[in-house]
């Protein structure tokens, strides 16, 4: 049995619609579960129409009902070939769009932005579902708000989750295939709630971990994890295999297929995960799973807009609780460090969100000289890196012999190596790596 997530772009029209319909059918999909997304665009505009309301403006959120309902419309016009699925379709759409246009006319809290989220994940499954019925599939849509919850910490419980999908496909109709929403959830109180991080990636690895999935197939419509950027370097491949420890680096570090906590459930439960892309079904992806390739170097991922905050303190001479106090600024400005090296008298950090870095410059001035570099990129090199191995460090820093380097981390994972340098030199560095490691 196989857990498939197909995001929002892989069902953003008719047409795609259609092609993830024909992907999910092929071969033996018999009691296959299917993930999806909302339709692109879809979201950000009920996102658009939550801060219409949080502005008071319950008119300004109808128009915009008004002209997602008529997108809809037309869409169900391009999908269906027959009367009885379109009626169908328009009627559950019809039922989703009065919902909206009545939660305007009441007390807008956080509790009614939720409820307004999740409908784009509730109208592309009914979507697909009908356009499979009029296919001749066997097909069953399930209810993500009951079986998927949140606790109160606002973690997914798997325990109720594993209990309640079993439960929930024992009472629905013999299908040969389900489809239910990804991203949406119930929390510890039984409102309707999100996962937020992951999205519905999440949603698919812990469908997958609770079932005990034979696999869990993450569609995108990006080509794999490619082991550098295609616009940066050529020749360039898919990583056929990865151990969920570098996925995580990778996904962290610059990868953008794949939110680093999703994986997590999957990892645990010993369920392999199989990327996948849309636009070359044939292609056999990348496969992340808990098998080592011991000794090997994987992967390199980029991530720009970084700053560097070097401060230099005699005081943190043979002196304890010194970077104590420096982390405690960075966390009173909600602020997390990417990369962080350290000396008998000074540390660095790296950050990329910005938006408090004046109140850290004042804060840490406090402490000693404050030093910031900012457009940096941080190069990451992703496999086997533990201390014992011998010759990788070498060939690594052998890249960079012509690259000036701002910081070295390493030592923190045994999966990676990151290098913090000048935003204008990453194509030379990629080039570089590309030509020592690969």
């Amino acid at each position: 049995m196989l857990v498939q997530k197909f995001g929002g772009t892989s069902v953003g029209s008719p047409e795609r619609m259609k092609s993830v319909s024909s992907l999910i059918t092929r071969g033996d999909y018999s009691g296959n579960i299917v993930v999806l997304s909302a339709m692109s665009g879809t979201t950000n505009t009920l996102v658009e129409i939550c801060k219409y309301l949080q502005g008071g403006n319950p008119d300004g959120a109808c128009e915009v009902i008004g002209y997602l309902e008529m997108k809809y419309a037309a869409h169900v016009e391009a999908l269906y070939s027959t009367d009885k699925y379109k009626q169908a379709a328009k009627a559950v759409l019809s039922d989703i769009f009065n919902e909206l246009r009545s939660i305007t006319k009441a007390v807008f809290t956080p509790k009614e932005e939720k409820i307004i989220l999740s409908k784009g994940e509730l109208m592309s499954t009914n979507m697909v579902t009908f356009y499979l019925m009029e296919q001749g599939v066997n097909v069953c849509l399930l209810d993500a708000l009951s079986f998927m919850r949140i606790d109160m910490n606002g973690e997914p419980d798997l325990w109720y989750i594993s209990q309640r999908i079993g439960e929930v496909l024992a009472s629905a109709p013999k299908a040969d295939l389900y489809i239910t929403q990804g991203f949406i959830c119930r929390n510890a109180v039984g409102e309707v709630d999100n996962l937020k991080r992951g999205g519905s990636d999440y949603t698919a690895s812990l469908l997958g971990a609770a079932m005990k999935a034979d696999e869990i197939q993450i569609w995108t419509d990006i080509d794999g994890m490619h082991n550098n950027d295609p616009r940066y370097v050529e020749n360039t491949g898919c990583v056929p295999h990865l151990y969920f420890e570098e996925a995580s680096e990778l996904a962290y570090f610059g990868a953008k297929i794949l939110h680093p906590t999703c994986i997590q459930p999957a990892k645990f439960t010993n369920v392999p995960v199989r990327l996948l892309n849309t636009m070359d079904p044939e292609a056999p992806g990348t496969v992340i799973d808990n098998v080592k390739d011991h000794g090997t170097i994987k992967a390199v991922a980029a991530k720009d807009n970084i700053t560097a905050i070097k401060i230099t303190s005699g005081r943190m001479l043979l002196a304890y609780g010194f970077l104590r106090k420096v982390f405690e600024i960075f966390e009173s400005h909600q602020t997390s460090i990417d990369m962080i090296s350290t000396s008998e008298v000074c540390v660095s950090m790296s950050i990329d969100d910005t938006t408090y870095l004046p109140q850290i410059e004042n804060d840490l001035r406090k402490y000693g000289t404050v030093q910031v570099d900012r457009n940096m990129c941080i190069i990451c090199v992703v496999g086997d890196m533990d201390w014992e191995n011998k010759g990788f460090e070498g060939r690594v820093m052998d890249a960079f012999k012509d690259i000036p380097v701002r910081m070295v981390c390493y030592g923190g994972s045994s999966y990676n190596i990151s290098f913090l340098i000048r935003q204008e030199d990453k194509q030379k560095a990629l080039v570089s790596l590309q030509k020592s490691l690969f």
